[in-house]
């Protein structure tokens, strides 16, 4: 497979064996390793088996490589899609790996027909990126998680949650695993692993059995996540633009070919919510410093208000914004989080 951005060689067993950055001319995984290997493992956590994960769940593992077919799906202007289908036991794994024309990333669309028991799936990708530092995503923010285990403390944070992203990052250089509904991760040395599914028995015995379907994207990016705009990239694939055909009106339509409801200035600003006020009292407007940066922000906007005024969490009005021409200035600090009320 192959695109402007990235040059991807999948084998018979349906695993990736080398994604070439055309970008940067760099082989993204390690020598002799492989990428999107789907892995089993037997998970029997001493307790509550729905909620938890023993680090002994690594003892006893299988690779998902019994394929029944694979073949290419679409190669078109916009996209080129190979689909992979494979079994284990009586589950069975279908998988769309799907490159794009203007998008740097690798999209897995999966769908699964999940029927184990106290087992856990996972994706690995074993890339050629060393850091002793991984990064996740946490709500309105991240954290840095080890990649080693030299010291108890280390190991015990073997899966780490995270919401839309994880990230590896050297010098100059990193890797994504992005996700639109999976939310665990573990990141060793240089393998990064995704959790897709589980398969527990306490409190429901058939608890996670049947159909699922997600995606997860690989995501190489020059610099470390933030120079790399992984937060931006997490929010493409969660929140993706949806193109709509409206019936035209009896009027000629007057709207321009390009606009926004919101302009933020800053890329690493982001407008998480615009909703309505709970108490019907105009909008609300949320947005957050996603990289640690202390920015001086601009805001505009083409909605018909007359007055902003800055909130607590619960909606509570706390001092007026300036307003000029739709457009407001505000102070942000380092992941903070600030709620406007726009009248």
């Amino acid at each position: 497979m192959e695109n402007e951005f990235f040059k991807i060689n999948v084998d018979n067993s349906g695993a990736i064996c080398s994604i070439y950055d055309k970008k940067v001319e760099r082989e993204i995984l390690t020598e002799g390793g492989y990428g999107n290997v789907l892995q089993i493992f037997e998970d029997r956590p001493a307790r509550e088996s729905a909620w938890n994960i023993d680090i002994e769940y690594q003892k006893k593992s299988w690779i998902v490589n019994e394929v029944k077919s694979i073949e290419v799906r679409e190669v078109s202007a916009i996209k080129g899609v190979l689909r992979v289908v494979k079994t284990f036991n009586k589950s069975k794994i279908v998988q769309d790996i799907t490159i794009y024309a203007s998008t740097p990333r690798i999209d897995f669309h999966t769908q699964v027909e999940w029927q184990e028991t106290e087992k856990l799936l996972k994706a690995a990708f074993d890339v050629d990126v060393l850091s002793p530092y991984a990064t996740y995503e946490i709500a309105f923010g991240s954290i840095r998680r080890p990649t080693h285990w030299n010291t108890s403390w280390d190991k015990a944070k073997f899966e780490v949650p995270a919401h839309k992203w994880a990230d590896l990052s050297e010098g100059g250089y990193g890797v994504s695993i992005l996700n639109d509904c999976k939310y665990g991760y573990d990141i060793k040395d240089n393998i990064m692993r995704i959790t897709l599914l589980k398969a527990p028995v306490y409190p429901d015995p058939v608890a996670d059995k049947g159909t699922h379907e997600f995606i997860y994207s690989l995501y190489p990016h020059m610099g470390d996540w933030i120079n790399g705009n992984v937060v931006n990239a997490g929010y493409e694939l969660n929140v993706p633009l949806k193109a709509v055909c409206a019936e035209m009106s009896t009027q000629k339509a007057k709207l321009p070919p390009i606009t926004s409801f919101i302009q933020v200035n800053k890329l690493n600003v982001v407008v998480d919510s615009l909703k309505a006020a709970e108490d019907g009292d105009g909008l609300i407007m949320r947005l957050y410093e996603s990289s640690g940066k202390r920015e001086k922000v601009r805001i505009n906007t083409i909605l018909d208000i007359v007055s902003v005024t800055e909130c607590n969490l619960m909606e509570e009005d706390e001092k007026q914004v300036d307003l000029k021409d739709g457009e407001m200035v505000i102070n942000i600090k380092p992941y903070e989080i600030i709620t406007l009320r726009l009248r």
